[in-house]
Formats: C-alpha cells, structure tokens, sequence
C-alpha cells in the first residue's frame, strides 16, 4: 500500500491546490495548516513524503524539517518558499530537504519534483535492503566508504539547481563527477557543457562565457552564441576554476545571482537557465588571500562543496578499478585480457599513484596495448610502476636480514637470476611449470632469460 504524501500550508487555497493536483496525480493526500498539526499527524499516522512551506504560524517550516531529521527521520521533505528567497532553499537543502519549491508554484514542477524525490527514496530503500552499496554512480566505480559517502552526497545534491564546487587532486575525475551530476539531475535531457578555464585566452574570455555581436569587436563579423546559451537548460562545467581571471570572475558571479548574461557588445541582458558546477584542484580560500580570486564568488560557489578523494584514501577501489579499466580498454582495442600475472597485479595494486584514477588508467591503456597472448604481463607495466615493485621487494629484504657493516650484497638482478635457474633446475628444465611457480607468464620468463643471457 502506498503512503499518503503530508502538505503542510497555512493559505487554504494553496492547500486545496496540492492536494487536488497530486490527487488527480494518483497520489494520496494528508493536509494540515501548521507545523504542530503536521508532528501530531505523524505521531499516528506514517507518510512517505513531506511537503511543507517554510512560513508557517508558530513553528516554522525549517525548524520541522531539522526537528524530524535530528530525530533521525528519513522521510522524503520538499519546502517551498517565496520566489527570490532562494538562500533559504539552499538552507534547507543543507539540513536535510530533498528538492525546494518557489511561489508562485508551478503545477507541473510540482508533479516532477514529487515523483523524483519519491523515486529516489525508493532507490535508497532498494538499495539498503541490498546492501546500501551503490557500486557505482553513472559510471563512477567505488565501493569504499569513502566514495559511497560521495555517491550519496552528489546524488542529493543533483536534485536541486544551486552551484556545486567539486575539489580534488589531479586526476581524481571532477569532471567525470561532474557529468555524474548532471545525468542523475533534472537536466538530464539537457545540454552539459564542459569547459577548461585555462585553455581559453584572457581576450577571448568574455565572449567565450556570453558571446557577442555582430561588429562587437574587430573579427567579429557574425553573432556568436556563448557558453552560458549552449547549455541553458541544463549544465555548465567549469574547470579549473581558479584560472579564471578577477574581471570575468565578477561577470560571473552577476550571471549566478542575476540569471542572466549580456553578450559582447549588446544592449540587454537575456535570461538564462544553467545550473554551474565548477572545479579546481587549487586552494581557492589560498588564491583569496593572495587577491587572486574573489571571495563573494567563492562563497556563492561553494554553497556546496564535494571533495573527490584521491585513489590512496580509497581502500579496496583499486583492484576492482583495475578490473573495470581492463575490461574497458581491453573492449576498446579488441582484445580478450583472460589473465593478469600475479606480479602485475601486485604492483598495480601497491603503487601509491600520485597522478590518482588518471594515472592507473594510462597504466593499464599501456598494459593492454602491449599484452600478448591473452596475458597481462608484469614488463607491460610502466616503468615506474616496476620500479617501485622492485624498490619494495629490495626494502623487505633488508628489513628482514639487515646488512652487516660491509658485508657485500648480491644485487636483485642477480638474486633473480639464480632464484630462476634454481627453479628451472628443479622443475628438469620445464618453462611452462618454472613460469608457473614464479607467478610470471612464460614470454617473460624467456625474456628475463634472454636479459640474463645478455648480461653474462
């Protein structure tokens, strides 16, 4: 049986409207008009969704939303507020409200925003009764608490329009997040354009972002749309944000507040409809302080912030990213990567990847296009991921039989050597079952021998 949606409103005839409309929606309806009425109603009765103004007689509509989350209520929650007062939307999205309605109400936004948040309450549910693992967002791989924690918080935050700051190291995937967001938000059917602020020449900014018209400048021989127009509708990502020079930053912070942007060399501004999601992997709180960046841009873009995690805080992902970028890349050229030897495993799993998810995936595009035969091969590694494997290996050796004082130590290379003609001795010669014991494929065995053979 489905669960009546609860509307708390004190005007009678906003009231009377909710309900006939989700009532002729198929859904059922509960009306109260006040706060206090609404906590009386679900001391007996359960509810699915909550949709309540934010002025309200007595206690407001807020402090009933914090009031039901510090009571640790999970329940759906959309408020409405006065169009222009979108701080207290954003407010209320911050204590826990899933979406927010401006009045004027428009009925058909308020069928869509009711059937997004209950489908998205249904989805956690699901997903909880599985588990509570979402094993990945839009393609986004990650089942460490850490992504999840990201996971969870970048799909509420999709539900609304206000601007999100994604920080992270390089790397890290902002703008795979980025498109994320967009494909779980409203906008999903609309435009997303992406954009790296610091490929775009200073002069050529404004009109980039706003565009121009005809004769605005020398070269300008035909009107040109900018950015901003591209993606009305849906959304716009800007990376590497800090980039942007002080003179567009405060253009920019005009189009957020006002919604609106005025060409190059036109007379009136148009109105626009793009929801910004921005990205850096800089210190923007630093860059204030040294008068690179404004801070009343910052504050407005970091309304709210996610932080990528980079690949070291991410424990247990790297292994099944491994698996996902084999798979992908191994697809993409046309191959089958039936194995991975063992030692390449280990040093993909063990490097600390400085350049994050960025970095592995070069890694294994390389590994694929020079694996032979099938077999995923320690030597079609980078070098530095070897290198550090080896550097590895030669700091456990000496940390189990540290050297005396000048005692003359053997080098890996001929620890190895003899390591493998021990085990071809014992195995009569046999290179299938000697590459077997050593966890290596047999054409690098015959390579290290043939290296060996050089070396002699």
């Amino acid at each position: 049986m489905t669960l009546p949606i609860l509307i708390v409103e004190d005007d009678p005839a906003i009231l009377e409207l909710l309900e006939e409309e989700l009532q002729d929606a198929g859904y059922t309806t509960l009306g109260v008009a006040s706060a206090e009425d609404a906590i009386a109603t679900l001391s007996h009765e359960s509810v699915e969704l909550i949709i309540s103004d934010v002025r309200l007689p007595g206690i407001s509509g807020m402090q009933l939303l914090e009031r039901l989350r510090h009571d640790g209520s999970t329940v759906g929650f959309i408020v409405i507020t006065a169009f222009g007062t979108i701080e207290q939307a954003v407010e209320a999205l911050k204590i826990g409200a899933d979406d927010f309605l401006t009045k004027p109400l428009d009925l058909e936004g308020v069928r869509d925003a009711v059937y997004r948040v209950l489908e998205n309450h249904r989805l956690a549910a699901r997903l909880e009764s599985a588990g509570g693992a979402r094993p990945h967002f839009h393609g986004i791989v990650g089942e460490s608490e850490a992504m999840q924690s990201l996971f969870h918080d970048a799909a509420r935050l999709a539900r609304s329009s206000a601007p999100i700051l994604i920080l992270g190291e390089s790397g890290t995937g902002k703008e795979l997040l980025a498109r994320a967001i967009h494909a779980e938000s409203p906008r999903h059917d609309a435009p997303f354009i992406a954009v790296n602020c610091a490929s775009i020449p200073m002069e050529l900014m404004e009109s980039e972002f706003f565009g121009h018209v005809k004769g605005a400048f020398t070269g300008a021989n035909e009107a040109r749309q900018g950015l901003f127009h591209a993606a009305n509708g849906g959304s716009l990502f800007l990376d590497e944000i800090g980039e942007m020079p002080p003179s567009l930053q405060a253009k920019l912070l005009r189009a957020l507040q006002e919604r609106s942007v005025r060409a190059v060399g036109a007379e009136k501004e148009e109105r626009v409809d793009v929801r910004i999601i921005a990205a850096t992997h800089r210190d923007l709180e630093k860059e204030i302080e040294d008068d690179n960046f404004r801070s009343d841009l910052f504050y407005r873009l970091e309304t709210f912030s996610l932080r990528i995690p980079p690949l070291r805080e991410r424990e247990g992902d790297i292994e099944r990213l491994t698996a996902a970028l084999i798979d992908k890349h191994a697809e993409q050229q046309g191959k089958h990567i039936e194995q991975v030897e063992p030692l390449a495993l280990q040093a993909l799993l063990n490097y600390p990847y400085p350049g994050n998810v960025r970095e592995l995936e070069n890694a294994i595009m390389r590994a694929v296009t020079l694996a032979e035969d099938g077999i995923l091969c320690h030597d079609d590694l980078p070098e530095r991921l070897r290198g550090h494997a080896d550097e590895q290996r030669t700091a456990l050796g000496n940390e189990v039989t540290p050297a005396a004082q000048g005692a003359s130590w053997p080098s890996l290379e001929d620890v190895e050597k003899r390591y493998i003609q021990k085990v071809l001795e014992a195995t009569g010669g046999n290179k299938r079952r000697t590459a077997d014991i050593l966890g290596i494929a047999r054409k690098t065995l015959y390579r290290r021998l043939e290296d060996h053979d050089d070396a002699s």
